[in-house]
């Protein structure tokens, strides 16, 4: 499938579907839990089922009900025998997962789609074994198929700070094993925003767990129950990112972004304060975010260490700012489900930006972008930003693969023309 884009101004409002992270960890929480929970108005995405899907495999029951999930768990006690699983697209539960797994004595392979063959977990699994866990098979640099087996046993374990999904499956995974186990992470955490986002589901669940300030030092007791849960899941602000930026570049004269919760822990919420920064127009009223377009915009220097899966739309936005934006310190871009950096950097070019490839980063200048024929190479990310751009360049933008934004937010081109947007969906 692909979108075909034209320009077009935007108005009205939009609501935000529920947090893909959220969502995943609740469902994964409700499964290791001794007793029910529920999620309220979870995201129904291919993202969220991949995860429901190996739930279920695992032992939990989940029932899919409209406004609310219910799972039912397994109190943390896996299948007597060898089992496969399908993650789909989902990064956030094949890495979780992993850790899981290995807190069992069988084998477990875990696979996943194209996409997913090509993220590398390998300092993920080098962790994972400094605890106990037995690596059977795995691909160039621990990329799936990945065979697994446990037990865990606890002890010490050297964490890569590069990304969380190396950090968070053993937070979640180290309180069922017998041992007490300690994380240390090698240098600086990046994505802090989705590390706190999983101690806050473990607080929840009644996991107990030490971490220092800069969280960067962990200490977990073994042989914790999780507790079930029951909570309402936020809407997401990465996929807010998508309508909000577009409304920076495009309001005539309004638009309304609903149901953000800025009190909540996910780390992308820090879009906001880089487009303030950059001299947009938001105004926070509860959970209500009203955004004009901003009459003129000053390129900054962004750190999005905390805030990788922002780069795509940023990158967008930095080409209609004055002077020079830098995107940098997120070199973990390039293991997402596309090499992002490269991606953006190629893609914009051929809609004329001005833009630079830099190692952790990009460089964009004030660009006059053109209409152009675009690659979303399957990424639901750069799918949306490119969709963004072509409603505010010249002339008619096609974005090829956007079957993709499926995986997060399956109601984006429905948002986006309810907003006026000119964008259409083609079968191939």
């Amino acid at each position: 499938m692909y979108l075909s884009v034209k320009p077009s101004p935007l108005h009205g409002n939009v609501r935000i579907p529920a947090s893909k992270s959220h969502t995943i960890r609740g469902v994964l929480f409700g499964m290791l839990a001794d007793g029910t929970s529920t999620l309220l108005h979870p995201l129904d995405a291919a993202d969220t089922l991949s995860s429901v899907r190996c739930a279920r495999t695992l032992g939990a029951s989940v029932d899919c009900l409209e406004d609310r999930w219910i799972v039912r768990g397994t109190g943390g006690r896996l299948p007597s025998s060898p089992l496969h699983l399908d993650v789909g697209n989902s990064g956030t539960t094949l890495g979780n997962l992993l850790a899981v797994c290995a807190t069992g004595t069988m084998p477990i392979t875990l696979d996943g789609d194209a996409s997913i063959r090509t993220r590398p977990y390998d300092s993920l699994l080098r962790s994972l074994t400094e605890v106990g866990a037995v690596v059977a098979s795995s691909g160039a640099r621990g990329t799936a198929p990945i065979m697994i087996q446990g037990p865990l046993v606890g002890g010490t374990a050297r964490i890569d700070g590069t990304t969380s999904i190396y950090l968070t499956p053993l937070l979640v995974a180290a309180p069922l094993i017998g041992g007490n186990t300690e994380l240390l992470v090698d240098g600086t955490m990046n994505e802090k925003g989705y590390v706190r986002m999983t101690l806050d589901w473990l607080d929840a669940a009644g996991i107990t767990v030490e971490a220092n300030e800069d969280l960067t030092r962990f200490r977990i007791r073994g042989g914790q129950t999780y507790r079930p849960v029951e909570r309402e899941i936020a809407a997401d602000f990465s996929s807010a990112a998508f309508p909000a930026c577009a409304a920076v570049l495009a309001a005539e004269p309004e638009v309304a972004v609903l149901g953000l919760d800025f009190a909540d822990s996910q780390g992308d919420k820090q879009v906001f304060e880089h487009l303030k920064k950059m001299g947009a127009s938001l105004e926070v009223d509860g959970t209500e975010l009203r955004i004009r377009r901003a009459a003129k915009l000053q390129g900054i220097r962004m750190d999005l260490s905390d805030t990788p899966d922002a780069l795509p739309m940023l990158a967008v936005v930095g080409c209609f700012a004055e002077g020079e934006t830098v995107l940098h310190n997120v070199a973990m871009a390039r293991i997402k489900e596309t090499d992002r950096i490269a991606v953006m950097c190629e893609e914009l070019r051929k809609m004329g930006a001005n833009i630079e490839e830099r190692p952790d980063g990009l460089v964009i200048r004030k660009s006059a972008l053109h209409g152009a024929h675009v690659n979303g190479h399957d990424d639901h990310r750069v799918v949306m930003a490119l969709a963004v751009a072509g409603l505010v360049a010249d002339g008619e933008t096609r974005v090829d693969s956007a079957e993709s934004v499926r995986i997060t937010y399956p109601t984006f081109l429905a948002s986006m023309t309810d907003l006026g947007a000119d964008m259409t969906a083609h079968e191939e």
